[in-house]
């Protein structure tokens, strides 16, 4: 049976999207079809803001976008040397706050110590950033137009001060239509072959079973349950 997945691609330990890993256990040929890209916003004045760390308490980080705008800022603004010699220095002596440790891997990659990547969610983040001592200056959030509410409004109830700078935004993956087509296009093929209209030599052939596989960007928890995996989310869908 095929699986048609429409999720961003994402690499375990393995070197494989798990959602593959994982179906292919099951005997299951997945393909993958990314339906979402980003578009990045705000970046100068991002950058202008990462350039100047004594006016902020520290970092938040809760989606691996919001580390690749703080990279194309130093990329596109020349600042690379600057953040290598003093600037990684300066935010490193502040604390920077993450949420799980993807993330966590992706700031550590441009040179920052984090805190809090065993948080798991945006919630548990708050708290821990709530348990410490409170900074004078404000926390500053990179973030994406669709941002959760929780974690900005549990800081501004304990009186922790943050600085949210929206630098992404969801856009439809510009070529989701093409490779939707080429892939049902495929998928008719053979099952024109399995059925004997095509080639003779592959009458005997079972049809093709595109199964469409929905899946979330983020990890799903419900009513404060642990997050479904990937391998949780497939048996629950095969039971169906």
């Amino acid at each position: 049976m095929k699986v048609l997945l429409l999720k961003d691609a994402k690499e375990d330990d393995c070197g494989q999207d798990p959602y593959i890993r994982e179906l292919g256990l099951y005997g299951l040929e997945a393909t993958l079809i990314p339906v979402l890209s980003f578009e990045f916003l705000s970046l100068p004045s991002f950058s202008e803001k990462l350039s100047h760390p004594e006016g902020y308490g520290g970092l938040i980080f809760t989606s691996p976008r919001a580390v690749e705008a703080v990279e194309l800022c130093l990329e596109k603004d020349s600042k690379t040397e600057a953040w290598k010699h003093s600037l990684r220095e300066k935010w490193n002596a502040k604390s920077v706050y993450v949420v799980g440790k993807a993330t966590a891997s992706l700031v550590n990659k441009i040179g920052l110590d984090t805190e809090g990547a065993n948080c798991g969610n945006a919630e548990k983040l708050a708290e821990y950033i709530c348990s410490r001592e409170s900074p004078a200056l404000p926390l500053l959030f990179p973030c994406g137009t669709v941002k959760g509410e929780i974690l900005p409004k549990m800081l501004k109830d304990r009186g922790i001060p943050m600085e949210s700078i929206t630098v992404y935004q969801k856009v439809p993956h510009p070529g989701i239509q093409v490779n939707l087509n080429s892939y049902y296009s495929k998928q008719a093929s053979e099952c024109l072959a399995g059925s004997g209209l095509a080639d003779s030599a592959n009458q005997n052939r079972e049809p093709t079973q595109p199964v469409c596989l929905l899946s979330p960007e983020k990890e799903c928890r419900v009513d404060r349950k642990p997050a479904w995996t990937a391998a949780s989310l497939i048996r629950a869908t095969l039971a169906m």
